[in-house]
């Protein structure tokens, strides 16, 4: 009885980390100079690996496959679950800039999930293929670069470009970088993908109507992409967009994005003809500027949004239901701009 009862408080608090009622993740707590940010809560290099291979382990549906390495010699893994050249294929791919850690963490989350052999999952495994890169920057997670971040406010643990100080989502047209070559070479060129989430983290000061967002997200806007690919990015734009709003902690702005084609919102999408969305949650785990970082106050929240938003993406492509997603939204969904900080934030 006691381990009965012990079992269903876990239970409880865990689960409660995502349903207790909060304004919009915009409103959780900022970064105000005196948290103590900690890599060593979130998932490291490692144990990364060792869950993409327990997951794999776990499901005859799941393979990983190593694509290449990093700058420093790290594994830079590819997840897929299904691999049926028949059915569409999405591709989540995550942390191209070291510092944006969340939207992996809510990546792992969604591999495990994935991983359980229930009726849904062996379902799923049959209408689509769910690709995942879930961490493209594994030097820059762990502050292991050829420069100097000692000027970053969380310690220098992490940072946003690989270990020779390349962005990497400025590569995508020369790939001069491994992490980025692996990726075109590798998933891009070896795989039919027809959907591909490119998500990040923007600053914590991001709002729509002096509101602060929970993330933002955009299509495609280089003029040369296939109107067809655009319109599918849209849509894509629309399910994941629904999905966070539903669950009432998010709000969701639209990205103010340029049209380079060396990003890979722009890039991939014409290169590969690769529906293509981003989607930017709010806040970093480390930076030079205070108006980026966000407290880890929030973490289970954002975690949350990218797993209801990839879940949503999945289930609309493998039911088709995405097809049918009314992108008009788009014209009315308002572009976030900066908010400065009260000044009775300011300290």
């Amino acid at each position: 009885m006691k381990k009965i009862i012990l079992s269903t408080l876990i239970f409880i608090l865990t689960f409660s980390t995502f349903v207790l009622p909060v304004g919009a993740v915009g409103q959780g707590p900022n970064y105000n100079g005196n948290e103590t940010i900690k890599n060593e809560r979130l998932t490291s290099n490692e144990d990364l690996i060792k869950e993409v291979e327990r997951a794999a382990s776990r499901s005859e549906n799941i393979e990983l496959e190593i694509i290449g390495q990093s700058v420093k010699g790290r594994d830079l893994p590819l997840v897929k679950f299904g691999n049926n050249p028949d059915n569409p294929t999405i591709l989540f791919l995550t942390q191209q800039h070291g510092n944006e850690q969340l939207v992996t963490e809510a990546a792992l989350n969604v591999i495990k999930g994935l991983s359980n052999n229930n009726r849904h999952n062996r379902e799923l495994a049959d209408q689509v293929n769910v690709f995942f890169v879930p961490r493209l920057n594994p030097d820059g997670a762990v502050g292991d670069v050829d420069f100097d971040i000692s000027n970053h406010l969380a310690g220098g643990q992490s940072t946003r470009a690989n270990a020779v100080g390349v962005d990497l989502n400025r590569d995508h047209s020369t790939l001069e970088q491994p992490e980025t070559y692996a990726l075109h070479h590798n998933v891009l060129r070896a795989y039919d993908i027809d959907y591909l989430v490119d998500f990040h983290h923007q600053g914590a000061r991001s709002a729509i109507d002096d509101q602060l967002v929970s993330g933002s997200i955009l299509y495609p806007t280089n003029p040369g992409v296939d109107p067809g690919v655009t319109e599918m990015s849209k849509q894509l734009g629309k399910i994941m967009y629904d999905a966070v709003e539903d669950r009432g902690f998010g709000l969701l702005g639209k990205y103010n994005g340029g049209t380079a084609n060396t990003i890979a919102r722009n890039g991939l999408a014409y290169e590969y003809g690769i529906a293509t969305l981003l989607f930017e949650m709010r806040g970093m785990s480390d930076h030079p500027s205070a108006t980026t970082i966000l407290g880890q106050k929030s973490n289970g929240y954002l975690i949350q949004q990218g797993v209801v938003s990839m879940e949503a993406a999945i289930d609309a492509i493998a039911d088709r239901s995405i097809n049918e997603a009314d992108t008009s939204f788009w014209d009315t969904l308002e572009v976030q701009s900066f908010k400065p900080f009260e000044e009775e934030e300011v300290e």
